[in-house]
């Protein structure tokens, strides 16, 4: 049996493997025009024109891995880390716009989620080494008030909780309290913006894996503003996520809104005295990154976020007993009916499911994986693709009997860029687009992400239990172009949305698509497919 304490080493351990490549995102030359810069791309490959402002983000990993002494860590105290991160602060300012903003994806982009990651990452690391830079801080302030001002387009909570956290943190440092409203401001729109059932909005719904970075970003608020009305939020937000954490350990996936596998468990350590789920979730999480079913977050655009939060879920690691869980019972079924999620339960199985999103699905026995499921993708000869996992308006019945859910496949929103609409977007963006640059992000958000155009294509799915246990899968796919269609399958691991945290690589995901044989199909006809599980 593991010890506790070997439990605890397990944040630490997945985050120190991170580092390394983290400083090979670093340009380390000193005698380097880009020094400091995180962006590989930029300063080495040089295959871009800009540096992505979110990259400097991973200062606050260094940060963490050069003051925290944690078995096994090679950064501690090492000089050369606190000078790496001082240079990426530096190159942070040197970098952004004059208003203290930054951009992530386009020139003149201003992005608002960069822009707060980064200066999260530069105040928490500005604060936890020590630093005294009046130009750094200046920059600071330059970026605070930027950030206090600006409002972006969508629904995206995490990104409310970040800019208050920012606010704050630079209220400490530069100890000001000008931005007292604008916090207050972003708490309101904080708690507005969760549903009575707990979840906070991302976009066109609930995704569960940045509901537990906001969870992460609002308990850290906690710490510095015990607000109760913070304190009852995070009770509903914990309780919430309590009942996705699946019982390999694993967290998320294709069945919530934006298709992430993110689990942030600083949130949940920071809480564990107050809210007793909290320990219960960072427990069985821990067990699932001992038997490896993390997700892969290596990717250059997102390794910062996993690996300072894991570090320092780490540092404020609360002392437990490992098996401890959690004070409720679970219900044979939980229905959240506004985030269209749907948790049942049969004898040791148990199927976690989206009714927003057709009948997307995984099913669990016990501890194992059994089938992950991603619903129809219907491939077209002229090279669209239907597929049933986007959020639309389905209709479907829930009942002692099983459920039903019935509704149009939509089209996949698989654009991608091209060497003649880079050039239009520089050209837009160098031009009048840098006086607007919300509504040019407006538009990219509804061609990459939100709405749904349907198909044509509709499908009828049926799930019920058998007195045994059974879970029954009966799939129906009716098509009026037979004719056009090229092939048939059901995913599961598909997503059709751009979400930056989505389509990473999770144990889970080693399976086999199901190929649906087109030659049943003749006119008038239909697909169908029964399963038992």
């Amino acid at each position: 049996m593991q010890t506790k304490i070997d439990m605890r080493d397990f944040f630490a351990k997945n985050a120190l493997e991170q580092i390394p490549k983290i400083l090979t995102l670093l340009d380390r030359n000193q005698h380097s025009k880009t020094y400091g810069c995180f962006d590989r791309n930029y300063w080495h490959y040089r295959i871009i024109d800009f540096p992505s402002g979110m990259s400097q983000e991973l200062v606050l990993p260094l940060a963490l891995v050069y003051s925290l002494n944690i078995p096994g860590n090679q950064f501690y105290q090492k000089k050369i880390i606190r000078d790496w991160v001082l240079a990426g602060m530096r190159f942070a300012e040197l970098s952004s716009h004059k208003d203290g903003s930054c951009d992530d994806y386009f020139p003149y982009e201003k992005a608002g989620g960069a822009t707060a990651f980064s200066l999260l990452a530069c105040l928490y690391s500005y604060k936890i080494m020590g630093f005294s830079d009046r130009n750094l801080e200046a920059f600071f302030l330059k970026r605070s008030d930027w950030l206090s001002r600006h409002h972006e387009n969508g629904r995206l909570t995490n990104h409310q909780c970040l800019i208050a956290l920012c606010l704050m943190l630079a209220s400490e440092i530069l100890d000001t309290n000008k931005w007292e409203s604008a916090i207050e401001e972003r708490i309101d729109r904080i708690l507005d913006w969760q549903d009575s059932e707990g979840w906070f909005h991302e976009y066109e719904g609930c995704d569960l894996g940045y509901h537990t970075l906001s969870i992460s970003l609002l308990s850290w608020m906690y710490q510095i503003n015990c607000q109760p009305r913070i304190l009852e939020s995070l009770k509903r937000a914990i309780k919430f996520s309590s009942y996705f954490i699946h019982p390999d350990g694993s967290y998320g996936g294709e069945y919530s809104s934006r298709n992430t596998y993110n689990f942030f468990p600083h949130g949940f350590e920071l809480m564990a005295n107050d809210i007793p789920e909290a320990i219960a979730i960072n427990n069985k999480f821990l067990s699932g990154i001992r038997e490896k079913l993390v997700p892969c977050y290596s990717d250059d655009h997102i390794i910062g976020h996993h690996t300072w939060n894991y570090l320092l879920a780490w540092r404020d690691y609360k002392e437990r007993k490992f098996h401890q869980e959690a004070v409720r019972t679970y219900e044979k079924r939980t229905w959240f009916p506004n985030a269209k999620l749907l948790v049942d339960r049969c004898g040791d199985k148990t199927l976690y499911l989206s009714l927003s999103k057709g009948g997307v699905f995984k099913l669990f026995d016990k501890k194992n994986l059994i089938v992950s499921d991603t619903h129809f993708s219907v491939m077209m000869k002229d090279g669209r693709n239907a597929v049933g996992h986007l959020i639309g308006e389905n209709s479907f019945s829930i009942g002692d009997g099983g459920i039903c859910v019935y509704g149009n496949l939509g089209w996949s929103k698989s654009k991608q860029m091209t060497t003649f609409n880079l050039m239009v977007l520089r050209l837009v963006m160098l031009s009048g687009g840098r006086f607007f640059p919300d509504l040019i992000r407006g538009l990219l958000q509804k061609v990459l992400i939100t709405g749904r155009r349907d198909s044509g294509h509709t499908f009828k799915r049926m799930m019920s239990w058998t007195d045994d246990g059974e879970l029954i899968v009966s799939d129906s796919l009716e098509s009026k172009e037979w004719d056009k269609i090229r092939s048939v399958k059901i995913g599961v691991d598909q997503t059709s949305i751009y979400v930056i945290m989505s389509r990473v690589y999770q144990p889970g995901q080693l399976r086999q698509w199901i190929d649906l044989p087109l030659s049943t199909t003749k006119k008038g006809k239909k697909i169908h497919l029964e399963r038992v599980y």
